[in-house]
């Protein structure tokens, strides 16, 4: 079956740049992306941030006078943009990225033509437009707490293979979840999406079978029809192995606990690779709440402690 067509079609003025990656990353689990317009008044200094990124992401931005003080000036550009895509008849669906309530009819619009629309915007978008919707993600729950790692040495303008390791570890979860097996041509194919210019060649591979097959996190296997499964490494052991280093790093701190993020640090370099996001959660903080006999309380100056619950 051929992957679905996708219109990326951003609003800049409700929407800030920190998302674009993660934006671009969701779409692909859906299918290719075949137009990405980002709308706004390109001579308006806060689109700055925006303009930084246009190149980077091959974004063609959409030029949209701001007519009246206090009005969003990129909705009108972008509706008829969508409508005008949708009688060409070149895409499957549309991902529409704001928090404006004003896209709920475009939305709906485009559904009642059979086309499937992915809503993107903050927690404060309206109920009125996530319902309109074929599926609506807030962009906050996209953003997962990672502590930042040394760049690798690859060849400039090259993904860091520790990057490609953790997108890997991504979709078998995700697929895990929902009872699915992980081919290895699905592999490949999502991240070609991801990164257009994704090569193993890069690096100092010659096929995606032994650059995945040489990675420690994975092992893979041959089904019954010889295509070629992988499947996380000993994830269970892993999973009760941190648990276990959580717990004990936990009772070490004493009744006054450890401080979130230094716990999170913690982890970060005695299990080399490790997010939450593997293990189905999508912040380091559900992930220990999941844990037994651990708690989280928040301070009076919003810090969050981790220490073992008083069940007594």
């Amino acid at each position: 079956m051929e992957d679905k067509r996708f219109a990326v079609l951003i609003d800049s003025e409700n929407i800030s740049a920190k998302y674009i990656g993660y934006i671009l990353d969701e779409v692909t689990k859906y299918g290719g992306i075949t137009y990405k317009r980002i709308y706004g008044d390109w001579t308006n200094n806060q689109t700055g941030k925006w303009k930084n990124v246009l190149m980077e992401y091959s974004l063609m931005p959409v030029q949209q006078f701001r007519n009246t003080v206090g009005k969003n000036s990129s909705d009108s550009a972008l509706i008829i943009d969508a409508m005008d895509i949708l009688y060409g008849g070149d895409v499957d669906g549309f991902c529409i990225v704001s928090s404006d309530s004003d896209f709920t009819r475009l939305a709906s619009r485009l559904r009642e033509s059979g086309k499937q629309v992915i809503g993107m915007g903050e927690s404060k978008t309206p109920r009125s437009f996530r319902a309109a919707c074929s599926v609506f993600t807030n962009l906050e729950l996209l953003i997962e707490q990672e502590e930042e790692r040394p760049a690798e040495e690859t060849a400039a303008g090259v993904v860091p293979r520790s990057t490609i390791e953790n997108d890997i570890a991504a979709i078998i979860a995700e697929n895990d979840d929902r009872a699915r097996h992980t081919g290895l041509s699905e592999i490949g194919n999502r991240l070609v999406k991801r990164y257009s210019d994704f090569d193993v060649r890069n690096y100092g591979y010659s096929t995606l079978s032994k650059f995945v097959g040489e990675m420690e996190r994975f092992t893979t296997v041959a089904d019954e029809k010889g295509a070629i499964i992988v499947k996380l490494r000993n994830s269970d052991g892993r999973l009760a192995s941190i648990e276990n280093h959580i717990r004990k790093t936990v009772g070490e701190a004493g009744r006054g606990g450890i401080e979130l993020g230094l716990l999170g640090q913690g982890i970060y370099h005695s299990f080399d690779g490790f997010r939450a996001k593997d293990f189905g959660y999508n912040t380091f903080a559900k992930f220990i709440r999941s844990i037994s006999g651990i708690e989280i309380i928040r301070g009076k100056d919003n810090s969050q402690t981790v220490r073992l619950r008083n069940d007594k």
